[in-house]
């Protein structure tokens, strides 16, 4: 079974084609996914989707590109942690793509995060564009490791992904892997321990090859699968196997859910 550890199927693109995307997710394997909060104005449709399907999964948290949204504090999040399919706090981070000019706010928000994180024990979710070293201090600064997660659709080079391993995080890639002039992201690829790797699609973003340009959707997270094996000399079902264990080593609940 493949797990895709971060997807937004609450996105009107998917949504409006639920039976058919979960279709293809059972079809290929597909036997969990993520759906990641970007905001906490659209959450609750989130959390309607989690607790209709017992292989979705939620995480609570405001995208660092979004400006115009109700700002969190550390104790909503919290409260917003507690719901039983909430797995996960963020997406959370910081992307200085969009602002370059590095906003204090960007960062307070990510620390409100982080604490919200520790407080609620449970796993952060990482997005970081342009702005990896500021990321990486904020996560130290803040005590990010003590609660590890997911640094999600990794674009950065080796010695990033070796910082946050060390702070105790998995490395998550996309359908980016698969891209012909990713060179960097698929060495970093044959590079992360097998025991610290995932694998996400993004949808509706990011489509692998052969799919790359339309659009995305969870079950295509075995070709992300299929780039890695190839990457590292690995058959297929050893990376199906490794990425899965990982995957609920970090979020335990899960596997206790999902195996009942």
């Amino acid at each position: 079974m493949l797990v895709d550890s971060h997807c937004h199927l609450d996105f009107p693109d998917l949504v409006v084609n639920l039976p058919q995307i979960l279709q293809q997710m059972h079809d290929n394997d597909v036997g969990c996914a993520v759906c990641i909060g970007v905001n906490l104005e659209k959450l609750p449709g989130i959390l309607i989707l989690a607790d209709t399907y017992p292989h979705i999964f939620a995480s609570v948290g405001v995208h660092p590109e979004s400006t115009d949204v109700r700002e969190p504090n550390v104790d909503e999040l919290v409260q917003l942690a507690s719901h039983p399919k909430v797995i996960a706090i963020g997406e959370t981070g910081l992307d200085y793509y969009w602002h370059k000019d590095a906003p204090e706010w960007q960062r307070e928000r990510f620390r409100t995060h982080i604490r919200a994180a520790r407080l609620s024990i449970k796993p952060l979710v990482i997005h970081t564009r342009d702005a990896a070293a500021d990321t990486l201090q904020v996560m130290k600064e803040e005590g990010a490791g003590e609660v590890g997660g997911i640094m999600h659709c990794f674009t950065e080079s080796w010695d990033v992904a070796k910082a946050a391993l060390d702070q105790g995080f998995y490395i998550s890639f996309s359908g980016i892997v698969t891209f012909k002039n990713a060179l960097a992201i698929k060495e970093v690829a044959r590079n992360v321990p097998l025991d610290r790797l995932l694998v996400e699609t993004d949808s509706p973003y990011l489509a692998p090859v052969p799919y790359r340009g339309r659009q995305n959707q969870p079950g295509y997270v075995k070709h992300v699968a299929e780039e890695i094996a190839r990457l590292r000399g690995l058959e297929f079902e050893e990376v199906v196997a490794a990425t899965t264990e990982n995957f609920f080593r970090l979020f335990p609940e899960v596997h206790s859910r999902i195996s009942q």
